[in-house]
């Protein structure tokens, strides 16, 4: 019975298209959306349990579930131990739609991000924050150019005929990243948006954040692109840019007025919203840069009040809680955790992990030290800078597509940001959450903070 159950299952799975000049059967157009439909359930169930379990088991947020759960899909965990069952339901040939899905949830989640960015954060505590986010880029950069030419060394990590220039430019931005999005959500559950420390630090990662990504847009446009290609890419992200901060806020101004006026978002309001936000990512696409930047830069110039809390009412679950699990699991489908398969890969491994911890939590907590902040507020700046979370993650498939690291570095690069993540709560709370709490400085930890599932 069992047999005939797994031969219905496996000839469901298997093309049914055309046999080509080679002889093999190819996929019909039924067959992409069988297992994209079977693949989106086992996405969600899964990260969704595998989240349960790190809030219950190691009181870590949802997003650190879902990114162990991108890898438990992959070959690091379910291709080992079933590799014909692996194959079956995420077959190579399905990838491409499991990307354009990936896609669009990972650019419509920065989008949101964009509509809630706080630019107010970045005035009480300016001159602290700029010292600390400096630290923050400076020491990363200058860990990438004393590891990156052995790196370099190091088969399969880079592609090959990648410049030192690029290759340096590329991992002092992975090393300098800070996981803005979960950070502020940090921020808010553990009682710290008003405070300094709170205010100082996400000021801070909003400001890496925009570095690592200007310095990654700049190894996009450069990297085996030509002159020409990166002066389009460079050139056009400058002329959008500019042209949204010069006239985005009034062209879309209409569009929150339309939903003060009716107290509720429409779905002509939301159709035009969406579009805008297409189009966006479109234009990032086109010049070669990438969607997630189009979808960011235009939430920031969105309308707030009222039309940011019924957008994010209306696409904010869709987009977390389907669309951006597809994102981990593509992930995931890409991390062969087997390929550091020798001690000295996972020396290297080991080695770019210390590296990294170095040099955003030491060189933020020494920033802060200068900057007056006291032992335990240092560390406690030292420990949020230190998380990467999902924005890590973005940054290494970014890489891993335009072919400028190999599968092996994007390997460690996922064990590194998956680390730093889960590192950032319990470490905070240990130098600094713990105490604050005890003397009165912050309030008591609500029971469901490392449920709310931040990113």
């Amino acid at each position: 019975m069992f047999e005939s159950f797994w031969q219905t299952l496996t000839g469901l799975l298997s093309p049914h298209g055309p046999v080509t000049a080679a002889g093999a059967t190819s996929y019909a157009p039924g067959d992409y959306s069988i297992h994209f439909f079977l693949q989106l359930a086992i996405i969600i169930l899964t990260c969704r349990v595998v989240g349960w379990l790190g809030q219950k088991l190691l009181a870590q947020p949802q997003v650190v579930g879902e990114m162990i759960a991108g890898v438990v899909l992959g070959p690091s965990l379910l291709g080992l131990a079933f590799p014909d069952l692996q194959s079956a339901i995420f077959p190579k040939e399905t990838k491409n739609v499991l990307y354009v899905g990936a896609q669009l949830g990972v650019a419509l989640y920065m989008f949101l991000v964009g509509l809630t960015l706080r630019l107010d954060h970045f005035e009480s505590k300016a001159r602290s924050a700029a010292v600390v986010s400096a630290s923050g880029v400076i020491a990363p950069f200058l860990i990438a150019a004393a590891i990156t030419p052995f790196l370099l060394t190091v088969p399969g990590l880079f592609a090959q005929g990648i410049g030192t220039g690029s290759a340096t430019l590329f991992m002092g931005a992975c090393i300098a990243l800070t996981a803005f999005p979960m950070l502020a959500r940090i921020i808010n559950e553990r009682g710290l948006a008003n405070s300094p420390l709170g205010t100082l630090t996400l000021t801070a990662g909003a400001f890496d954040d925009a570095a690592s990504w200007c310095v990654l847009a700049v190894v996009l446009a450069t990297f085996g692109g030509g002159s020409g290609i990166a002066t389009v890419a460079i050139g056009g992200a400058i002329l959008y840019a500019a042209f949204l901060t010069l006239f985005g806020r009034r062209l879309l101004a209409p569009l929150g007025r339309a939903v003060e006026a009716k107290g509720e978002m429409s779905m002509t309001v939301l159709a035009i919203t969406l579009a805008l936000f297409a189009l966006s990512a479109f234009i990032m696409d086109a010049i070669g840069i990438h969607g997630i930047f189009g979808g960011f830069i235009l939430g920031v110039f969105m309308p707030r009040g009222l039309f940011v809390d019924e957008l994010k009412r209306k696409v904010e679950p869709l987009a977390v809680v389907m669309l951006l699990p597809m994102f981990f699991t593509y992930s995931g489908l890409n991390t062969r955790m087997d390929m550091v398969n020798s001690p000295s890969l996972l020396l290297v491994a080991l080695g770019v992990l210390a590296a990294s911890i170095a040099a955003k939590f030491g060189a933020c907590y020494l920033a802060a030290r200068a900057c007056g902040e006291d032992n335990r507020t240092a560390l406690g700046i030292g420990a949020l800078m230190n998380s990467r979370g999902l924005m890590e993650l973005i940054i290494i498939n970014i890489g891993l597509q335009k072919g400028i690291i190999g599968p092996t570095l994007f390997s460690m690069l996922v064990m590194m940001a998956i680390v730093t993540t889960m590192m950032a709560s319990p470490l905070f709370e240990w130098v600094y959450g713990r105490r604050a709490r005890e003397t009165g400085e912050l309030d008591a930890l609500p029971t469901t903070a490392v449920a709310a599932g931040g990113r």
